[in-house]
C-alpha cells in the first residue's frame, strides 16, 4: 500500500510537470516543485517571465490554479512563481533554443558550438550537447552530432548532480532530438575537486562560434511574401464568366 502510495504521487508530480510545461511555453517554463502540507500544497514554478504567468490582476494564475485542482484534485494549490537568474544555465531553455533554430533551418553545428559557448561563459563547469536524427538533407540517413567543454561525469553517483533535459525539433527533414546536459557552478564531485581558481578549459572552436541570427533566412521570407502577393491578386481579381456556344459561333 505504501509503495502505491509513492508511486501515485510520483505520478501525479510528472502530470503536473507536464500540463504546467504545455501552459507556460512562452513565459520560459523550467522546472516545478510541488510540497505538500496539512493546510495547502504549494506549487513552485521557476520560469523567465513571471508577468505572463501571474497575468492582468492575477486573472492567468488564478485560472491555473483552478485547472490544477479540477484535474489533479490538488487541494487548495498556491503557486509560487520565481525568476530564473541565469537562462544560459538551464538545460530545458536551452534545448527549446537549438530546436527553434533547428525547425529555421539554421545549421546544426553552428548551433550547438554557439549553445555550449553561452552556457561555459555563464559559469558551468561542463557542458554537453547532442543532436541526433534527420541532420542532413531530407531523404538523408540519420546521424549524431555530440559538442562538449569542461568535466562532464557518466557514471556513477555523481550523474545526478548533473541538470539534463530533452527536447525534440521537428523540421521539414524529420524529428531531431536534442539532449542537454549541464554541470551547474559550485558543484562538489567526490571523485573530482574543481576549484574556483581552476580554470576550465574550452576548445577554440567553441570560444570562436559565432553569433546565431534569430531572423528567418531571406529564401524563406521571399517564398512567404511571394504567396501571400499571389494570395491577394487571386482575391482581387474575379473570374470572367464563361462564354457561350453563341457567341463563340459568332466569333468564328
Amino acid at each position: 500500500m505504501i509503495e502505491q502510495k509513492f508511486i501515485k504521487q510520483a505520478l501525479m508530480k510528472y502530470l503536473v510537470a507536464k500540463f504546467l510545461e504545455e501552459e507556460l511555453d512562452r513565459a520560459g517554463f523550467v522546472d516545478v516543485d510541488i510540497q505538500r502540507t496539512p493546510m495547502l500544497t504549494r506549487v513552485n514554478v521557476r520560469v523567465t517571465d513571471p508577468g505572463r504567468v501571474i497575468g492582468k490582476k492575477g486573472k492567468t494564475i488564478k485560472d491555473l490554479a483552478q485547472e490544477l485542482t479540477t484535474r489533479f484534485n490538488i487541494e487548495n494549490p498556491q503557486i509560487v512563481v520565481s525568476e530564473v537568474e541565469n537562462p544560459n544555465l538551464e538545460p530545458r531553455l536551452i534545448a527549446k533554443k537549438i530546436a527553434r533554430f533547428i525547425e529555421m533551418g539554421k545549421k546544426p553545428r553552428v548551433i550547438l558550438h554557439a549553445a555550449l559557448r553561452d552556457i561555459m561563459n555563464a559559469g558551468a563547469l561542463g557542458g554537453e550537447i547532442v543532436a541526433a536524427g534527420k541532420l542532413a538533407a531530407k531523404g538523408g540517413r540519420s546521424k549524431a552530432l555530440r559538442v562538449f567543454a569542461g568535466y562532464m561525469p557518466k557514471a556513477g553517483e555523481p550523474t545526478r548532480l548533473v541538470k539534463r533535459a530533452h527536447v525534440t525539433a521537428y523540421p521539414k527533414s524529420g524529428a531531431i532530438g536534442v539532449r542537454v546536459s549541464i554541470v551547474p557552478p559550485g558543484t562538489s564531485f567526490p571523485d573530482k575537486v574543481i576549484t574556483q581558481d581552476q580554470e576550465i578549459e574550452i576548445p577554440n572552436i567553441i570560444k570562436q562560434a559565432a553569433d546565431i541570427d534569430e531572423k528567418q533566412p531571406q529564401a524563406f521570407k521571399a517564398k512567404t511574401t511571394a504567396a501571400k502577393e499571389q494570395e491577394e491578386e487571386q482575391k482581387t481579381t474575379k473570374p470572367g464568366k464563361p462564354s457561350s456556344k453563341k457567341t463563340q459561333k459568332r466569333r468564328a
